[in-house]
């Protein structure tokens, strides 16, 4: 298994020095190389772990970790108001949240079904209902895996909602009749409405059938209140293992507000951590990043990994007490809770 604190993978792009490159065109067509695994950070795993995965059967929980699925947090609650000035993030379940902004509702890696393809169905129910959704402005999506890219709620959207992809995933969106998508590249940016959307690498890979295996990139996003007067930034991790990224995209992007950060689905660790962080690697990546709040997500919705259903949220409670941090900086919401920030100017 390869350091986790190893430099960059030899295709990846360095984080540009300076001032910000200049915001890429919305919508436009660009060519990308065949293949993005270049970028791995680790090599996927082959055959021999397939067979020891099988072998041990570690699939799911047992039956006391799904013991805890009637404990799960759910509490959902009316939006609240999109005041000026303000960000609020509303937890819809899994790595889904609803954004608003910079004047803009952006849902992230929006997944509105029961179920997904391979899993069974959600332990808890969506957080907000899709007909008390606000406008939708713009979309962002980390990557094309199930649990990520939902093609029957993609569906749902107005085909000239904005979309901010990963390289080489345009098509897919232009396939089913979007028109106003944008796909990024690692440290590229593009700005809607006076947000500032900058794609960012992360700890993960792609494949969404037999052919296309990091076919297209992934990664998570920074967004910028660029208008504001108290301008914030948010940056959703998608879905990433820990490693040396954080630490680039801190020193990239110093003063991140919240950091929505995934702590489930890290069982057994022997086959995931390359991946998927677990809830200390998630505080650890926090502090990285220079984040001044975190709020975990990627738990709590489906069954993809191991570990008892309850766990990462305690874990993640008590690394975060262990690490000396504020309380009221872990936004340990419910799904379907919400909470925001006021326009006060940015502080810890």
């Amino acid at each position: 298994m390869a350091d986790p604190l190893a430099g960059a993978p030899a295709g990846a792009p360095k984080a540009p020095d300076g001032p910000p490159a200049r915001p890429r065109p919305l919508g436009e067509h660009r060519r990308w190389p065949g293949s993005f695994a270049d970028r791995l950070t680790t090599p996927l795993p082959g055959m021999r772990a397939f067979a020891r995965l099988a072998r041990e059967g570690a699939f799911r929980p047992g039956p006391d970790g799904l013991r805890g699925i009637p404990d799960l947090p759910y509490a959902p609650a009316p939006l609240p108001a999109a005041a000026p000035g303000t960000v609020s993030v509303t937890w819809a379940g899994h790595a889904s949240w609803v954004l608003r902004t910079g004047g803009l509702t952006v849902l992230t890696d929006p997944v509105w079904s029961r179920r997904i393809l391979g899993t069974p169905s959600r332990m808890t129910p969506v957080g907000v209902r899709w007909e008390e959704l606000p406008p939708v402005d713009a979309v962002v999506i980390s990557h094309n895996h199930y649990d990520h890219l939902d093609a029957p709620t993609i569906k749902r959207l107005p085909r000239r909602t904005a979309c901010f992809v990963p390289a080489g995933l345009a098509r897919w969106f232009r396939r089913r009749g979007f028109t106003r998508v944008t796909e990024l590249d690692w440290w590229e940016s593009a700005e809607l409405g006076g947000v500032r959307f900058e794609f960012v690498p992360a700890h993960h890979w792609s494949k969404r059938s037999l052919i296309d295996t990091c076919r297209s990139l992934w990664g998570g996003w920074i967004l910028t209140d660029t208008q504001s007067r108290a301008p914030r930034k948010l940056y959703f991790a998608g879905d990433t293992g820990y490693g040396h990224w954080f630490g680039e995209i801190g020193r990239r992007h110093p003063g991140i507000d919240l950091a929505l950060l995934p702590i489930g689905a890290y069982a057994p660790r022997w086959w995931l951590s390359d991946v998927h962080a677990d809830p200390e690697e998630a505080v650890r990546a926090c502090l990285d990043l220079g984040a001044r709040r975190m709020a975990p997500m990627h738990w709590a919705t489906f069954v993809l990994s191991a570990e008892p259903v309850m766990e990462p949220l305690h874990r993640a409670r008590t690394a975060w007490a262990r690490a000396g941090l504020p309380r009221e900086h872990l936004w340990d919401l419910p799904i379907g809770g919400s909470r925001t920030l006021g326009e006060e100017l940015p502080g810890p």
